[in-house]
Order: structure tokens, then C-alpha cells, then sequence
């Protein structure tokens, strides 16, 4: 796996990952999830136990597209500063028809 960009806001992160032939979102996931909750806990970055959520979102990205998603994972906090992550979530739920 090939994590090309990661960045987050305070209730939500952003990867931008490049998935291999035989590789599945869910595997991949496995993977970021179980890796980092371990590695945060380990290196005691949080007061309580770590855990990300069950739920996760993933959409492919054409290759035209890469460096603008990336400009947008880079630009998180100043993105949110004017709209909330679970607005631009259903907003992107309703404008793509998912």
C-alpha cells in the first residue's frame, strides 16, 4: 500500500492511499486503523484507550484529480473553519447520489 497524503481535523482524518491489484478498501482499512490505534496507544497520545469508529467512507480518485484532493487533505483546518465535516458529508452524499 502506498499512502500518498494524511491529514485530519479534530473528529475525522483524510488519507489518500494507493491501493495494489489485490488489495481491498476493507483490507486496507484493517490495516490504517489497526496500525495507527496501536501505534497511538503505544506512544500514550491520548488519555483514554484509542479507537477509531466501525464506520468508514472511501470513494477512488481518477488520476486527474489526485493533486486537488491532496490540496484538499492538506487544507482541513481552514476547510472547516467555515463548514463541518458532517455537513460536507451530506452535502457529498446528495450532490454524487450515494
Amino acid at each position: 500500500m502506498f499512502v500518498d497524503f494524511v491529514n485530519g481535523y479534530t473528529d475525522h482524518c483524510h488519507c489518500l492511499v494507493s491501493l495494489g491489484a489485490d488489495q481491498t478498501i476493507q483490507k486496507i482499512m484493517q490495516i490504517i486503523k489497526g496500525e495507527s490505534s496501536f501505534w497511538i496507544n503505544k506512544n500514550k497520545l491520548c488519555l483514554d484507550k484509542f479507537e477509531w469508529q466501525d464506520e468508514y467512507f472511501a470513494v477512488s480518485v481518477s488520476e486527474s484529480m489526485v493533486d486537488k484532493v491532496r490540496n484538499y487533505i492538506k487544507n482541513q483546518e481552514e476547510h472547516h473553519s467555515k463548514q463541518t465535516f458532517q455537513r460536507e458529508y451530506y452535502e457529498f452524499i446528495a450532490k454524487y447520489k450515494f
